[in-house]
């Protein structure tokens, strides 16, 4: 299956997974999403759970290897039962998972993602500089 790609790393929450796929759809310009899923990936990558992060790291490389992603979305949303920390708390581990991430794979745009109460995603950070789109798409 020929196609362009991007890579989400989300929570397994069912909520946050379509807007995180239309959102990465859109804004990356890809056809196709791969998925990798843990229960509050957000914090996990932000605090470093080793096993956790070093499964999440291969799942990503082989995203990377099979697939060229264009676009890499860490992804956090309200009221995650694997990550229970207020709204903030998240934005903040976002970061440091994309920060994370983009140190894995620098040639590869990173985003920051989350998914608010009410279901649409706010982008909390970027590693590219000038690119103008949607901070947020319901």
């Amino acid at each position: 299956m020929n196609g362009s790609f991007g890579t989400a790393i989300n929570c397994i929450d069912g909520r946050a997974q379509l807007p995180v796929i239309e959102w990465v759809k859109f804004n990356g310009s890809v056809q196709f999403v791969d998925l990798i899923t843990e229960p509050g990936a957000d914090g996990v990558l932000s605090r470093g759970q080793t096993g956790k992060t070093e499964q999440i790291y291969t799942r990503l490389n082989t995203s990377v290897q099979a697939h060229s992603p264009s676009l890499i979305a860490v992804c956090g949303h309200a009221d995650c039962v694997g990550n229970p920390v207020p709204n903030e708390e998240h934005h903040r581990d976002i970061e440091e998972a994309s920060a994370m991430v983009s140190d894995w794979f620098p040639a590869v745009r990173v985003v920051g993602l989350f998914v608010n109460d009410f279901g649409s995603v706010d982008k909390i950070c970027d590693t590219s500089e000038g690119i103008d789109d949607l901070k947020s798409y319901l």
